[in-house]
């Protein structure tokens, strides 16, 4: 009674399916009967665990997907052929369905539509402009004497730790209440002492990119049948950048409040160093990543989702590129203007952290921990 209640609402979410939903439901079934692509990442091995492909199904599948390109190189069914497989594009369509559909509040979920590269660069520019315009009413113009580097002899550290820290805390909010409605959805099989050893293994997948190896260590096919590590590399700068500056601010406010020992700090300090690390990476990696999508092949690119992506990127590389200005001209008096630059880039960036591209990473790395607990749960392939 229990299996045909199940399969009811099985076939009852099928027909509330979305055309990207049902396109993923299609390929899945075609790639379920071959399994030629099993061993390429996490998303066959789970593929094969299930007959049919509710929206749970769908939305876990496409989020454990790195779109790495491997499986559509491979696909015998891909185009030409009748069926046009395309597992990756369909996958990645279906993505920023799940960001939108789990955002919090609801009623932004919208914003994932909107969240291109005109947005990206309207929000900073507009914010930077304000903190200008302070800048001018506070100093009586955009150059000043210069000040050896003292940031908060222009904006005070209580006004900017009240600004930043608000924003930064509803962004982790939002995308944590996000995640957790998308965590109910995936109702994962939890075997007793299992979420340790997953939630590790998650993470070391998550970490490494793992899924960007082409399941094989030689990398994605980004627009052709040559194997690249190109798009690993340029991730790994890019989240390793991001974890420098926040490792760079954090010291820096233990060193404020701990230690009473404020800025501005000498630039062999580690507050510093780690930012300077950290902006290099993203530089790189995101002019990398914007390089790959400028150039990526129709077969592997959602159109409608390049401009969020390059929204994202476009914003990373405005808060790098600002913040090592502002390291080399802060002892000068235009340290005022690269402060306001940087201070209104890194707001757009927290505002939008929970409504664009950042999300994927949250909600991927969520879907990579459901893989590892069902495969820990001992969960058997369908055909079992």
């Amino acid at each position: 009674m229990q299996t045909l209640q199940a399969l009811t609402q099985d076939a009852v979410s099928t027909l509330l399916l979305s055309p990207e939903e049902a396109e993923v439901d299609r390929v899945m079934t075609i790639c379920n009967a071959c399994r030629y692509c099993e061993g390429f990442c996490a998303v066959f091995p789970a593929m094969t665990r299930l007959l049919e492909f509710n929206k749970a199904d769908i939305h876990y599948l496409a989020n454990v997907c790195h779109n790495c390109g491997a499986c559509l190189h491979s696909c015998q069914y891909a185009a030409p052929h009748e069926f046009a497989v395309n597992v990756p594009r369909a996958l990645a369509a279906v993505r920023p369905l799940t960001y939108a559909e789990f955002a919090w509040p609801p009623a932004l979920g919208r914003l994932y539509q909107r969240a291109g590269l005109t947005t990206a660069l309207a929000s900073a520019g507009g914010l930077a402009l304000f903190l200008v315009l302070v800048l001018i009413i506070n100093q009586g113009s955009w150059l000043h004497a210069p000040l050896a580097g003292n940031f908060y002899a222009i904006f005070p550290h209580n006004t900017l730790v009240l600004m930043f820290g608000t924003a930064f805390l509803y962004a982790i909010v939002a995308l944590g209440l996000g995640v957790a409605s998308f965590w109910r959805m995936l109702s994962p099989s939890v075997a007793p002492g299992a979420m340790g050893a997953a939630g590790l293994d998650a993470a070391g997948k998550a970490l490494t990119l793992k899924y960007l190896d082409g399941g094989h260590g030689e990398g994605c096919n980004d627009e052709d049948d040559r194997y690249t590590l190109r798009r690993r590399v340029f991730h790994h700068l890019t989240f390793y950048g991001f974890v420098c500056c926040f490792i760079a601010t954090s010291v820096a406010t233990l060193y404020h409040y701990l230690l009473d020992y404020q800025a501005p700090y000498p630039v062999i300090s580690v507050p510093v160093l780690f930012g300077i690390v950290g902006g290099i990476g993203l530089l790189i990696g995101p002019a990398g990543l914007l390089w790959l999508n400028l150039r990526r092949h129709p077969e592997h690119a959602v159109v409608a989702q390049q401009p969020m992506d390059r929204g994202f990127i476009a914003l990373l590389m405005w808060v790098s590129a600002t913040g090592l200005a502002l390291l080399i001209w802060r002892d000068t008096g235009a340290m005022g203007l690269w402060l306001a630059l940087h201070l209104g880039a890194v707001m757009a960036f927290f505002l939008t952290m929970p409504y664009g591209k950042f999300a994927h990473g949250v909600f991927r790395s969520a879907a990579l921990l459901k893989s590892s607990l069902d495969r820990r749960a001992g969960r058997p392939a369908a055909s079992d």
